[in-house]
Order: C-alpha cells, then sequence, then structure tokens
C-alpha cells in the first residue's frame, strides 16, 4: 500500500520525528492532529507536534540531533525561544513540513510517556499517547478544534478510563482557573457513549 501523494510530505516528516524519538530512547510521544488521526478519526493537518521528556539544558543537544534527522530551527533565535518557552519551532527540511517539539518534565507528562503505544503507519512503527492522555492534553488547550478533536477520540475509543481523564482535567483546571472544563469534557464524553 502507498500514501496518496498529498500525505507524502507529512509522512516523510512524521518518520524523520520517530527516529529522533528513538535517539532519545522513545522518550517522547507524536501529539496534536497526527495523534488525534491515529487514535480517532482521520483529520487533515499540516504540521506535526511531538513532546519529548527534556531539560532546557539539554535543548542543544535536541537541536543537535533533529538537525541530523533533517529537522532544522525555523528561526533565528530556537534556542532562544525553546528555552523560554520550551517548545522548539522546527521544520523538516525536505518536505518543508513545520515540527513543533515541546519540551516535557511535568508529572502528567512523565505519565504520558511511560504508557504511551505504538500504532503502525504502513511499516512505521509511531509512538502515541494513549487516547485517554491525548484528551487530557487537548482538554488542556481547549480551543473550538481541542474540543472536536476529544470527541473525534472519544467515539473512537469507548472504553475510556474516565477516572483519569477526570483526575487531571480537574488537577489542569485548578491551575489554569478553568472551572467549567471538567463539566466540558464530561458533556463530550458522553455524548460519544
Amino acid at each position: 500500500m502507498s500514501l496518496p501523494k498529498d500525505m507524502e510530505p507529512l509522512f516523510a516528516a512524521l518518520e524523520a520525528v520517530q527516529h529522533l524519538l528513538l535517539r532519545f530512547a522513545e522518550r517522547g510521544v507524536i501529539i496534536g492532529g497526527v495523534a488525534v488521526s491515529l487514535l480517532g478519526e482521520p483529520r487533515y493537518t499540516q504540521d506535526l507536534d511531538a513532546m519529548i521528556l527534556s531539560s532546557v539544558k539539554d535543548i542543544v543537544h535536541l537541536i543537535d540531533a533533529a538537525s541530523e534527522e533533517g529537522i532544522e530551527p525555523r528561526r533565528p533565535d530556537t534556542l532562544e525561544f525553546g528555552r523560554k518557552n520550551r517548545v522548539l519551532l522546527m521544520r523538516h527540511a525536505s518536505s518543508n513540513t513545520n515540527v513543533d517539539i515541546s519540551l516535557g518534565i511535568l508529572p502528567f507528562e512523565v505519565e504520558t510517556v511511560e504508557r504511551s503505544i505504538v500504532r503502525h503507519v504502513l511499516s512505521l512503527p509511531v509512538r502515541l499517547p494513549t487516547p485517554e492522555d491525548l484528551i487530557i492534553m487537548k482538554a488542556i488547550a481547549q480551543r473550538p478544534k481541542d474540543l472536536e478533536d476529544i470527541r473525534s477520540i472519544a467515539r473512537k475509543n469507548l472504553g475510556l478510563d474516565r477516572v483519569r481523564i477526570e483526575t487531571w482535567v480537574k488537577s489542569f483546571a485548578e491551575i489554569l482557573e478553568l472551572p467549567d472544563l471538567w463539566g466540558e469534557v464530561r458533556k463530550i464524553l458522553d455524548e460519544a457513549k
């Protein structure tokens, strides 16, 4: 089976990022629209997002390793921006696909990597968060697209661990001062039953 022509650039970027994760002992996961498409219903995305457990002290090493995989900084201040915001704004050079790499450190992010699963895209094994953990990430972002992504994941994964989702969403909601967040997520999960 081969990819549709318009999917080849994204697949090339996915392959490069997955190789990067292997360099870091799979201490990371693919997130964002690609993960939603693999764990929920397929949806259009032009970029690739990943989260790697890493300290800001290791940013230079991460940028160097990414460059060896054909993933280059897309802004001149990538190093400074990464240290300040804990995200590297990169681009897979050969496919011209934007790649955002978040630096994970929170207990939830550590658990997400420890609980991660592998799905295959053609012959490429792709490390992903569990459906529950991707829902939690999407709940935190809380944009309309993220709420639709939660709906998509919930429809495709009916046996979700709702206790885990509720615990983490309520925890983040308190920190972010979003008291209605769990209610919104619970409603979406209830509708998917």
